[in-house]
């Protein structure tokens, strides 16, 4: 099969931007498509800051020549925790030392075609050998069942909401108890907004580092992996997928579950004294009433609000992915909706790997974060050049 490039990457946030820095240092012909950081640029709130610790924020380079540090000692210190905008900022500056020669189109289709791919683009098409879909997670957006009958002027997921001014002194209920509900809810409480959340569990769970087991230069490093993904101790079975991934699968999922229930920085804990937090509260049916929204809650409260924000999460399907074909999607193995994947993130289907957090249920919890990226592309790389 002839072929405009060696490889196709579909997505430019920071695992295909990651991917694509080690796949051409080992000398491949790489294409990667897409706006640079677009779910970052456009689908996380302003003023946001990052959960995850700076160590735990470097995009992956071969040399690590492109890490954080050296994007600050370049544009001056960066606070902690990271602001939003610092990481966008530090993406794109990754981007354009590393791959400035992205292309931009939106991937429309990709097929499979004479032991290669077919990769159709806004302004015509492309063959590939091998696809890497890095495509990230917002088309998994999920929402519950009791909202979905709601308009979207009416109910939203977080990621739908880069700017949250046009909630600014609103009434707004919010459903979930991690990070992205609890940020959002300091966020618009900041804003006049009349704020409350709804949160299933007894208690919320928060994450601190100011804990003297943080604090310890002596106990935290063996306590915790650098990325800080997971509890004391199981960190660091998280942060080397290669030993996650040797273990039995029951234990993986107990590792799993750990490491992602949800949960909020301490960072925000003084920001939330007075936005009332529902415990052991979940919404049990929402109906449109005019402009606004009749919530009825399993404490038995009826609430009359003008906006519902839902922070339930993801939940991975290959099948939103609309540029894939169906037809392979269809061979793709997806027990519980998540590829199998080989070690190298490739799927049944020859020649098409998949990378971030679709890779979760295989590589572990650490490919839901920034700090995955690095894995993922060298492990990638390893896959399809045999190094």
């Amino acid at each position: 099969m002839g072929t405009d490039v060696d490889i196709a990457i579909v997505g430019a946030g920071p695992y295909g931007l990651s991917a694509a820095a080690h796949l051409r240092a080992a000398g491949r012909s790489v294409r990667i498509f897409g706006e640079p950081l677009e779910f970052w640029r456009s689908q996380t709130p302003i003023g946001m800051w990052l959960r995850s610790p700076y160590h735990g924020s470097n995009l992956g380079d071969p040399r690590s020549d492109f890490t954080l540090q050296a994007y600050e000692r370049e544009t001056g210190p960066i606070t902690r925790p990271i602001p939003v905008e610092r990481f966008i900022d530090y993406g794109l500056w990754f981007q354009k030392r590393i791959v400035p020669d992205i292309d931009r189109q939106n991937v429309r289709w990709v097929t499979r075609t004479n032991g290669g791919f077919t990769v159709e683009t806004d302004s015509g098409s492309i063959t590939a050998r091998r696809v890497v879909v890095a495509a990230g997670v917002g088309t998994f957006a999920h929402l519950p069942d009791e909202l979905r009958g709601l308009s979207p002027e009416l109910c939203s997921h977080t990621m739908s909401h880069h700017d949250l001014s046009h909630l600014a002194h609103k009434r707004v209920t919010i459903v979930g108890g991690g990070q992205s509900a609890l940020e959002t809810a300091a966020l618009l409480y900041e804003s006049d907004a009349d704020v409350d959340v709804l949160i299933r569990a007894p208690f919320v769970r928060w994450l601190t580092e100011a804990s003297w087991k943080h604090r310890s230069r002596v106990v935290s490093p063996v306590l915790y992996a650098r990325p800080d993904v997971g509890p004391a101790f199981a960190s660091h079975l998280v942060a080397r997928p290669r030993l996650y991934t040797s273990m039995p699968m029951s234990t993986q999922l107990r590792l799993a579950t750990r490491s992602v229930r949800p949960a909020g920085a301490g960072w925000l804990r003084p920001r939330l004294q007075q936005v009332p937090l529902r415990l052991s509260t979940t919404l049990v049916s929402a109906d449109e009433a005019g402009d606004r929204v009749k919530v009825t809650l399993s404490d038995g409260s009826v609430d009359l609000v003008d906006h519902v924000v839902t922070a339930t999460g993801y939940r991975v399907d290959l099948s939103k992915y609309r540029f894939l074909d169906p037809a392979v999607v269809d061979a793709i193995r997806c027990p519980d909706g998540y590829p199998r994947l080989t070690a190298g993130f490739e799927t049944s289907v020859a020649g098409l790997h998949v990378i971030g957090a679709p890779a979760a249920r295989r590589h572990g919890p650490l490919m839901r974060f920034v700090a995955g990226s690095d894995f993922a592309a060298r492990a990638v790389t390893r896959g399809i050049t045999g190094g």
